[in-house]
């Protein structure tokens, strides 16, 4: 299967998301009771729904999108290189529909799927769901209801999915496979859980944009190495 994937014909993508408010204490009373009742059964010895807070970014129901990389590989005088441009605004609804309208042009050009490092569990769904709750249409390779799941596999890759082999218990991050496969790591700044920090108190939405940028590159890698073939280097990554 993989021998026979174009990697050309793919877009790959990383999106970077935060909680709703700054703080638990920042939300309206309504949205505090309906996180309590979301994470009532998470709570360890100590925990609070103020201090498990941190975590509500990863819902698409209590978190929002601030930036979405996406990429795609191409060759120059036999050489791979990789360009990625990223969505990103204070305003979500503004940045989806900017991704909506270029993933229209990019299917026009030829790119047919999109891939993510666990994109089904999270990746492309929080997009959806994001899209609908901001009242925009969803895009039509995002628009899968009813889809037969192989048709979902066809448009849909993730490399984390591709990694399990059919063991539905086993979750690798992205990070653990790089070092793994010997690509270079897009960890060198900032992670994944100090999003949200650096977004609300560091007003570093640079920062996240480059993190995010590194990550797609990392995606587009990792499947280039379950092929078998050389990494891109991150000189040969161009930014529009």
């Amino acid at each position: 299967m993989l021998s026979n994937l174009d990697t050309e014909e793919i877009l790959f993508l990383d999106i970077e998301t935060i909680p709703q408010a700054p703080d638990f204490n920042k939300l309206p009373e309504k949205w505090q009771a309906l996180w309590e009742k979301k994470i009532q059964y998470q709570a360890n010895d100590g925990q609070t729904p103020e201090s498990l807070y941190e975590r509500a970014g990863i819902y698409a129901e209590f978190g929002r999108i601030v930036c979405i990389s996406a990429g795609y590989i191409f060759q120059k005088k036999g050489e791979l290189f990789f360009r990625v441009k990223s969505f990103h605004h204070n305003d979500e609804k503004k940045l989806l529909n900017d991704f909506s309208n270029a993933l229209d042009k990019f299917a026009r050009a030829g790119k047919k799927r999109l891939c993510a490092h666990n994109g089904q569990e999270f990746d492309f769904p929080y997009i959806a769901r994001r899209m609908l709750v901001n009242g925009l249409r969803l895009p039509k390779i995002l628009d899968i209801a009813g889809a037969k799941p192989w048709e979902v596999k066809e448009q849909l890759i993730d490399t984390l999915q591709l990694w399990k082999f059919g063991d539905y218990k086993h979750y690798t991050s992205l990070s653990l496979l790089c070092e793994l496969f010997d690509i270079p790591t897009p960890k060198d700044d900032i992670d994944g859980s100090q999003v949200a920090k650096v977004y609300y108190q560091d007003g570093g939405l640079d920062r996240i944009i480059r993190y995010c940028e590194k990550d797609t590159l990392a995606v587009a890698n990792l499947l280039l190495r379950y092929k078998g073939e050389g990494v891109i280097l991150e000189e040969n990554m161009e930014i529009v």
